[in-house]
């Protein structure tokens, strides 16, 4: 639990932080989030994010609560106040608190506002890097709208637990034509057997992630050989690598797919390098 967090223009410890049992986040997943790294103290791509969580509340209507300056400056506080280094720091935004009933509540329900943050295990991040990870495939059941990052996440969390009970760290979805389209809380790539860079392109079936956005620029910066094309599991299986990108882990390594080793069982060269020059391309502030 985090010490402090930041719930509708307070700051409260976490054991006394809370929201209205009739708030539609809880009732209806009703509600966008964003999850920003948090590296020596600094935001990583503010910006990107702020940007993807207005498109995520203007998709959903729900009124922007308050302006990204000042949402920015929550955002740091929460951070401070957390004394996290290196970590993240979470915001959600629900469309309110009102009465129980599917259509949206009267004009000028105030939304609600949660922000977190905490810090990561580094070192035991940087060892899995190191080693690389596990992932299991299942079948991706999730509604048709997941470009928008809605609190909505049921289907990743059976994912997520399917994943942890074969000893994974993470579940890749597959789509009815046997193709990869992203993991239950990452962006998903391979580097095919011809050398190519391959992630799926943007489109309402995957996430616009902002560091698999970031990680494009990475590579492209290197010189790498990059598409954007959809690859099928069996694509996967005899890939020279795969990897996945989140906030929370950046580039990540993936050594094994449904027990099937990747790449020698070990870390590849493209992941390695893209890791490395990552945090060139992103913006720190």
């Amino acid at each position: 639990m985090p010490r402090i967090a930041y719930v509708n223009g307070r700051y409260l410890p976490g054991t006394e932080a809370g929201v209205s049992i009739e708030d539609r986040g809880f009732q209806f997943a009703d509600g966008v989030y964003e999850v920003c790294e948090v590296r020596g103290g600094r935001l990583v791509d503010e910006g990107r994010h702020m940007a993807r969580l207005d498109r995520s509340l203007s998709e959903l209507r729900i009124a922007r609560p308050m302006s990204a300056a000042a949402l920015g400056t929550v955002l740091r506080e929460t951070v401070r106040r957390n004394r996290v280094r290196d970590g993240i720091v979470y915001v959600q935004i629900t469309r309110g608190v009102a009465r129980r009933d599917f259509p949206f509540p009267p004009a000028g329900t105030r939304p609600t506002v949660v922000v977190t943050a905490r810090n990561n295990d580094i070192a035991r991040i940087e060892q899995m890097a190191a080693e690389g990870v596990a992932v299991v495939s299942v079948p991706d059941i999730r509604w048709g709208r997941v470009d928008i990052k809605t609190v909505g996440l049921l289907p990743n969390v059976l994912a997520k637990q399917t994943a942890r009970e074969q000893g994974a760290r993470e579940a890749w979805l597959v789509d009815a034509k046997g193709c990869v389209t992203e993991g239950a809380s990452s962006n998903a790539w391979i580097v095919s057997a011809d050398g190519t860079l391959v992630t799926r392109p943007l489109g309402p079936d995957i996430l616009p992630g902002i560091t698999r956005a970031v990680a494009i620029e990475t590579a492209k910066a290197l010189g790498l050989a990059f598409a954007e094309r959809p690859f099928t599991l069996e694509e996967a299986y005899g890939a020279r690598e795969a990897f996945m990108t989140s906030a929370s882990q950046i580039v990540m390594p993936v050594t094994r797919i449904d027990g099937r080793p990747i790449g020698g069982g070990r870390p590849g060269p493209t992941a390695k390098a893209l890791r490395r020059a990552y945090h060139q391309q992103a913006e720190i502030s």
